[in-house]
């Protein structure tokens, strides 16, 4: 793996991102942590399960989920579409 995915990941962390992974599939998020491996995206958009929006207080997505950055296709800054 080359490390152009790695640096183009870490020039967009904090950023809400659409990553393309080799597989086909498609992950929004935005970029809260990278490491050599793997990005790790916390997702964005509604999650909203109903109710007074305070049940995922101190747990559920808040680390956010990782993906391989071998896996990784394309990546696509969408901070100007949110």
């Amino acid at each position: 793996m080359s490390p152009h995915w790695y640096h183009v990941c870490c020039r967009y962390r904090g950023k809400v991102v659409r990553i393309h992974d080799k597989f086909g599939n498609v992950h929004i998020g935005r970029i809260i942590r990278v490491t050599p491996t793997r990005v790790y995206i916390a997702p964005v958009g509604a999650r909203n399960l109903g109710g007074f929006g305070y049940a995922f207080v101190g747990w559920g997505w808040g680390y956010g989920y990782g993906i391989a950055l071998a896996a990784i296709a394309a990546i696509a800054l969408i901070a100007l579409f949110w």
